[in-house]
């Protein structure tokens, strides 16, 4: 087993790291910008590395201040969480050249997977059904558009390593298409260092459905179950929770080995997400694989009762799951509403500053993932995100009312948060009788 871990990340998923690494007697150390000097994770680290300025570029994506901040602490291992450099193929390679342990998948994986085109020629010759669109990777508006032509309108164009709603756009004709495309590969571009994008059939309001899947060295594959995260806004997550309120459980045994037939296909290993798109017709395509930790692991941790940041640093250390696939009993519905600094009145422009006080609430089946404390700064500089508020109960019913009552007690004063958008979604009809897709917010709202 690892001595010491090297978490290079921030914010809320460094603090769970920690915790995890403690209660399995690791030391870790924490690395931070200039921006985070007082954060939460550099106090609760055994120790902690500055490693620049506050920009990302300069700090949590810089590979090489990152390695020589793990080779300072004589750490064996790095947990990337996720965002920053967790899906990035050059730094698992440079940790590998260094003899240090990228807890994650293989740099070729990652490059196999977290490229989308690549992704669904993989998942494609694998025989799991994917939406219908480009084989090939797109460079040019002018490419594009011919392609798209022949799908047939409206089209997504994604960035191949894009995540997190970047990198996106959704065509509906010919005239829309080139500004959109453009508009799309900048944003990779700025936010990947890749222009290489492709187009696919735009599935209209469909249910996005994911699944937790963790695998080891031994070839051994694990399916944890679904979660529903259709509750979106500009392709990024507002609400996740699991199990979906949508599939039967034939339905929900059928995607879930479709889940496990992926990861063989890309040889993976580790802790991963296979993501579906669920049409009207419950018909479901493959969308790509999130080749890390997800934000939302939290939920699938309540109801099947796996530690996933235990089970990723397991494998790492060449140990085998677990758990068993007939171990794993879905108990109870768990809920995730992610709790960003933002103003929602405002298209949900982010509102960094200092928090006078806080009150996080507790009780039987409440968790909350967060960094925060009273007095703390947030940055601007990052992710809008400074809590996730996790419950769970015996049933959707029951979990949607602890929830909210869970809400309802929450404090962070000092800053603008979208709790009272998320309380709106909450009483919302079609979402507590389960009647929604990813077009939920934009058709409400």
């Amino acid at each position: 087993m690892f001595q010491k871990i090297l978490i290079a990340n921030r914010g809320e998923i460094a603090v769970r790291i920690i915790r995890a690494c403690r209660e399995l007697g690791i030391k870790t150390a924490a690395v931070f910008s200039e921006a985070d000097r007082e954060a939460l994770h550099t106090q609760l680290a055994d120790e902690a590395i500055c490693i620049g300025p506050a920009s990302s570029l300069e700090s949590y994506l810089n590979m090489e201040r990152i390695l020589s901040a793990t080779i300072a602490a004589k750490a064996d291992a790095i947990h990337p969480g996720f965002g920053f450099l967790s899906e990035n193929s050059k730094f698992v390679e440079m940790c590998q050249k260094c003899n240090i342990t990228f807890i994650g998948p293989s740099a070729e994986v990652i490059n196999r997977m977290g490229n989308k085109s690549e992704a669904r020629a993989t998942m494609m010759k694998a025989g799991v059904p994917v939406v219908p669109g480009t084989k090939e990777p797109v460079y040019t508006a002018e490419e594009g558009k011919r392609i798209a032509g022949e799908i047939g309108y409206p089209v997504m164009i994604k960035a191949s390593s894009g995540g997190g709603g970047k990198g996106m756009r959704i065509s509906e004709s010919a005239e829309d298409f080139t500004e959109n495309f453009q508009t799309a590969q900048m944003e990779s571009v700025r936010g990947f260092g890749d222009d290489t994008m492709y187009i696919e059939k735009y599935v209209q309001n469909p249910k996005h459905i994911e699944f937790q899947i963790i695998a080891d060295k031994f070839g051994n594959v694990v399916q944890l179950g679904e979660r529903d995260c259709s509750i979106q806004r500009h392709h990024q997550k507002v609400i996740e929770e699991s199990p979906s309120a949508v599939l039967t459980p034939e339905l929900r045994k059928a995607m879930g080995d479709t889940a496990i037939h992926a990861a063989r296909a890309a040889s993976y290993e580790n802790a991963g997400t296979i993501e579906f798109l669920l049409d009207k017709n419950k018909n479901y395509y493959f969308m790509e694989m999130n080749t890390r930790i997800q934000v939302e692991h939290p939920v699938t941790e309540m109801v099947s009762g796996v530690d996933l940041i235990k089970e990723q640093i397991y494998i790492a250390a060449g140990l085998p799951l677990s758990v068993k696939q007939e171990d794993i009993t879905l108990t109870g519905h768990a809920i995730e509403c992610r709790i960003n600094a933002e103003n929602p009145a405002k298209n949900f422009m982010p509102c960094p500053g200092k928090i006078n006080e806080v009150h996080l609430p507790g009780g039987y089946g409440v968790r909350i993932d967060t960094a925060v404390y009273s007095g703390y700064e947030i940055p601007p500089y990052y992710d809008s995100m400074i809590a996730k508020v996790i419950v769970h109960d015996k049933t959707r019913a029951s979990a949607i009312d602890k929830m909210r009552s869970t809400l309802g007690e929450l404090v962070l004063d000092g800053v603008t948060t979208n709790v009272d958008f998320q309380y709106e979604i909450l009483n919302n009809e079609d979402f507590q009788a389960g009647d929604f897709t990813t077009d939920f917010i934009e058709e409400h709202f």
